[in-house]
């Protein structure tokens, strides 16, 4: 059994997802874990998060555990977040799971060269889409291990 304190301190997931009914079962399928998800509607809802602008100015130290980024979304797209992210040395080291609907060539291209770390077509069927977010979730929250510096470390050795 996880500890309170231990459960409080482990690092978010932070999924940014413009599709509600995508959210909506994403936000489902990880409700089983320990960490929080936090849910952001576009990209530029996404880097104000993560460079602590805005109404997340005041947010608390530490990087997700894991982005879980789609790439088609208003005002700021994946692409572009991840651009950013993986262009900052203080961010390029949190890990990056593209889940969009395109499988298109030149879409993969433009992510694995900005350093993603992963790359999942969502399933159009509920349970294969629940199943495969349930994997990403845990394998990246749960057995992935985080760069040295990070607050969330399991094994105590971050900043």
């Amino acid at each position: 059994m996880i500890e309170e304190k231990t459960i409080n301190t482990l690092a978010r997931i932070l999924l940014v997802e413009d599709d509600a009914h995508d959210a909506e079962l994403t936000l489902k399928a990880l409700s089983h874990m320990a960490n929080e998800v936090l849910h952001l509607r576009d990209g530029a809802e996404a880097l104000d998060y993560l460079y602590r602008r805005g109404e997340f100015a005041g947010r608390p130290d530490g990087s997700p555990a894991v982005v879980l980024l789609d790439l088609k979304m208003p005002r700021v797209d994946g692409l572009e977040v991840l651009r950013q992210l993986k262009g900052d040395p203080l961010l390029k080291k949190i890990p990056v799971v593209v889940m969009t609907s395109s499988r298109e060539d030149q879409d993969l291209r433009n992510c694995y060269d900005l350093n993603i770390n992963a790359y999942v077509v969502k399933p159009v069927k509920f349970q294969a889409f629940v199943e495969a977010v349930r994997q990403v979730g845990a394998f990246w929250a749960v057995l992935n291990e985080l760069p040295p510096g990070n607050p969330f470390r399991r094994d105590g050795r971050g900043e």
